[in-house]
């Protein structure tokens, strides 16, 4: 098999095969965006089923969240040897092992430690495909790559999302588990199929990546991504009761409405995607700012059916605008580690979920009401706005100072 690299081969080649390749590596974050969204939508069921309080109901969604902050740097680099699909390959079994696993759990405590299991796939699989898909294509392109990569996670949350929460609305919500570990699955084989085999990288190690993380702008865009994106899990992460019992929907609209945050995310995945091509931070900065007025309105107006629907649209398209994005910061301030690098945006992403999920139950816990997630949103993207505007400023000093 030719082992020659993405850039060497001829443009008409490069352009067939890495869209199938890319396609194929989107399967898996389909898989990953069905069995993380899914469980938001099936919460109330899950909580009956097993008796206990929304609040608890969210330590699940902590739980796998949990799981893919502590195994998205860990598998990354224990597998920094590894050719890159091979690592691919082997994260997806597990995702899917471990998700069907889900499906036989006994109890709330048992569900809390698969769900754990599961999450540590997630990071480390979107980084190494996002590796991969970014050396598929000339470097002008990269950022395009890596959110058509992320496009799979967005579209899960229009067809994968819906379906499996009606799926789980119908014949149980423990079926999301297994009709995951069947995504999962499929996008094994086709990653099998269509991912071209290249060796591992030349010098590569786990000391190596582990040095990558010297950069101080990794550790800030990981915190942009920690803070400024925790205040769309924490409306996210209680979406079903608050459009049950704020905006006054019946549980059937809930597959329509989680379908619509999806439509948001694939909409704002594709334009982030071109944006960050052009001015990575600029992008950042937009999302920030999108995401404080949207969640401003959504705290007022969620209990009015038509503007809800319209700001979960929105929320769901500012969401996307920071991920990709931030995707592409981490590789580019960390280009000796970019396996891990792209990796921890998603422990980053994970614990702004487990952050936000945390912070959403706490408030409703403490009696403000199921719109309060929101206004705790609005000064979470408010800090990443800080902590994006200072990140420019020091590039644009020491940029300064170079010249």
């Amino acid at each position: 098999m030719s082992t020659r690299t993405a850039a060497s081969r001829p443009p008409s080649e490069l352009t067939a095969k890495a869209l199938i390749a890319i396609t194929a590596l989107a399967v898996g974050g389909f898989g990953i965006g069905t069995t993380e969204f899914t469980i938001m939508g099936l919460l109330d069921p899950m909580v009956r089923d097993l008796g206990i309080s929304i609040p608890e109901g969210g330590h699940v969604i902590s739980a796998y969240a949990l799981g893919v902050v502590i195994g998205a740097p860990t598998f990354a680099a224990l597998g920094s040897k590894l050719p890159r699909r091979t690592l691919a390959l082997a994260l997806l079994a597990w995702f899917t092992l471990a998700n069907t696993s889900s499906f036989f759990t006994a109890d709330y405590h048992w569900l809390l430690v698969s769900r754990f299991v599961a999450g540590l796939p997630h990071g480390a699989y979107f980084g190494v495909a996002a590796v991969i898909a970014g050396s598929l294509v000339p470097p002008a392109r990269r950022g395009w790559a890596m959110s058509m990569v992320l496009m799979g996670l967005s579209v899960a949350n229009v067809i994968g999302v819906p379906l499996v929460t009606w799926l789980g609305q119908t014949a149980g919500w423990r079926m999301m588990f297994l009709s995951v570990g069947i995504i999962g699955l499929l996008a094994f084989v086709s990653v099998i199929a269509t991912v071209p085999h290249e060796p591992a990288p030349e010098g590569a190690s786990m000391m190596g990546e582990i040095r990558g993380l010297r950069h101080p702008q990794l550790w800030l865009a990981l915190a942009i991504g920690t803070i400024g994106f925790g205040g769309f899990f924490a409306v996210y992460s209680y979406i079903s009761p608050t459009l049950l019992t704020v905006t006054g929907l019946p549980e059937s609209v809930l597959p329509i409405a989680v379908g619509v945050y999806g439509v948001g995310m694939v909409v704002g995945n594709w334009f982030a995607g071109i944006l960050a091509d052009k001015s990575v931070m600029g992008t950042i900065y937009g999302a920030c700012v999108g995401f404080m007025v949207l969640m401003a309105s959504f705290a007022l107006l969620s209990p009015y059916a038509v503007p809800a629907f319209i700001l979960i649209f929105l929320i769901g398209s500012s969401g996307s605008f920071l991920v990709a994005p931030l995707q592409k910061r981490l590789v580019d301030v960390a280009p000796d580690a970019p396996s891990l690098a792209a990796s921890l945006n998603h422990s980053a992403l994970n614990m702004a979920n487990s952050l936000g999920a945390f912070l959403g139950g706490a408030v409703i816990g403490a009696g403000y009401g199921l719109q309060a997630p929101a206004w705790v949103g609005v000064g979470l993207a408010f800090l990443g706005l800080l902590l994006a505007l200072l990140s420019g400023w020091l590039e644009t000093r020491a940029v300064r100072k170079a010249a």
